[in-house]
């Protein structure tokens, strides 16, 4: 029972992981850059939805959808301020920046919105569902707990379709093979970086809006979650979506069983612990492949 209660934990905690290293994979494949505050992305997300919803009063559907369009609107903010002007200049210095407008931005939040955690209920974090007629009293799985996976499955998949059948998807491929020729060919880079990094930002928080009922709501939520999903990305191989995803769900089962069974103090240790070896072992990630440089 406790295993199976910290299977689908796992599964939920994992799908954040693998929607905020979706949106390193993205950035990552079309501009080689990543932005370091995804992690404060995420906690956008999930602090604009209680602001909207519990503060101002609105339907939560409609606060998780200006949310969303806010994070999105963050990302193209990134982009345009923390790593265009250092990324056009081939410099590498858009890692700091964008470590540092993720502090700003906390610190931003800490200030306007409080220290104190706050609570954001959902229905469908209310009631327990009932599994007793399959003889599983007690389990204490919610409904969205449920639905955090199927959530970030749909949205792996949705961005496999777009890369694959549409045109922006097809854009964007043409810039990550080849900038020069992408350009020759009318392609307008920049807004395709940017939209990447928009898109990025909205994936992480879609993640916060999910977990926000779950955990408390406060401004340095996204920090360690942030770490989490770059370590997954890194896991899964940061150029293949479907292995940050996969790696993603892997690591918050084993997170998840490792607290079950041996208590939360172990979780970090272990887990951590356990990326190093697997990178150790796969330097790549678990489903990349190793960069072929011509000569």
């Amino acid at each position: 029972m406790l295993l199976l209660s910290a299977l689908v934990s796992g599964l939920g905690l994992g799908s954040m992981y693998g929607l905020m290293a979706l949106g390193f994979h993205v950035t990552y494949a079309v501009s080689g850059t990543v932005n370091f505050a995804q992690g404060s992305s995420m906690m956008l997300g999930a602090v604009l939805t209680f602001a909207l919803a519990r503060g101002l009063g609105w339907p939560l559907a409609l606060a998780i959808c200006a949310a969303l369009l806010l994070c999105a609107l963050y990302g193209l903010l990134v982009e345009f301020f923390a790593v265009r002007p250092f990324a056009s200049r081939g410099s590498d210095a858009w890692l700091m920046s964008t470590v540092a407008l993720g502090i700003v931005l906390d610190n931003v939040v800490m200030f306007s919105f409080g220290k104190e955690p706050r609570s954001l209920p959902s229905p469908l974090a209310q009631t327990p569902i009932d599994f007793s007629t399959l003889g599983l009293e007690g389990l204490g799985i919610y409904p969205l707990q449920l639905v955090i996976p199927l959530v970030g499955l749909a949205l792996a998949w949705a961005l496999h379709f777009v890369a694959r059948r549409t045109r922006w998807g097809t854009a964007m491929l043409a810039v990550v093979q080849n900038r020069d020729a992408a350009r020759l060919m009318g392609i307008p880079i920049r807004r395709v970086v940017a939209a990447a990094f928009a898109l990025s930002t909205l994936f992480a928080g879609v993640a916060g809006v999910l977990i926000a009922p779950l955990v408390n709501v406060h401004a340095d939520m996204g920090t360690l979650f942030g770490l989490k999903a770059f370590a997954v990305a890194i896991l899964g191989g940061i150029s293949s979506a479907w292995g940050v995803m996969i790696a993603g769900l892997l690591f918050g089962i084993v997170e998840a069983s490792v607290t079950a069974t041996l208590g939360s103090g172990y979780t970090q240790i272990i887990t951590f612990s356990l990326v190093i070896v697997a990178l150790a072992a796969r330097p790549n990630g678990l489903f990349g492949r190793a960069e072929v440089r011509k000569v």
